[in-house]
């Protein structure tokens, strides 16, 4: 016996996805040698409910027209007002995660992160931006537990091996 195909089972309305956004952003792990010992930056804003700082590599977003280079120089000088230079790309970080527009309406946005290992060639915190609320050097070990989600964690192991000569 055939079956039905237009069943009311079978025909239930396609889910509507929220529309798709793409967004871009560069940041720079920047670090530091001095005696021998390795030091790099994290940049921290408050948790709004806590109030606990929430440390993370500087980052931000890539500007139409910009490349992801200049981004993470631009966000790295704002953020923790060093100037850097880019030695190598550390590694990209891609999520997932919706938001509401303007109007109200959900947003699903798919989000890449280019991170590159940057040295310090100078500035002074005091020199930033005011959007973070904290920027200070921590030693490697400091770094990987203080860095707020995994996946920059695993960046500053990344460094640490990159760093090490290997």
């Amino acid at each position: 016996m055939a079956r039905r195909v237009d069943s009311p089972r079978r025909l239930k309305a396609p889910a509507v996805r929220p529309p798709l956004e793409r967004e871009f952003s560069a940041g720079g792990l920047v670090y530091r040698r001095r005696g021998g010992e390795v030091a790099v930056v994290l940049a921290a804003r408050r948790h709004p409910e806590s109030g606990a700082l929430v440390w993370t590599i500087p980052k931000g977003h890539v500007e139409p027209g910009e490349s992801s280079k200049a981004a993470a120089v631009r966000e790295v000088r704002e953020e923790t007002g060093l100037e850097a230079e880019i030695e190598q790309q550390l590694g990209d970080i891609t999520y997932w995660f919706a938001r509401r527009d303007a109007e109200g309406r959900a947003r699903r946005v798919w989000k890449r992160v280019r991170f590159f290992l940057m040295r310090s060639r100078g500035g002074r915190f005091r020199d930033r931006d005011r959007e973070m609320d904290a920027v200070r050097w921590f030693s490697l070990d400091e770094a990987e537990r203080a860095a707020a989600f995994a996946s920059e964690r695993a960046l500053v192991q990344r460094a640490r091996t990159l760093l090490a000569g290997g």
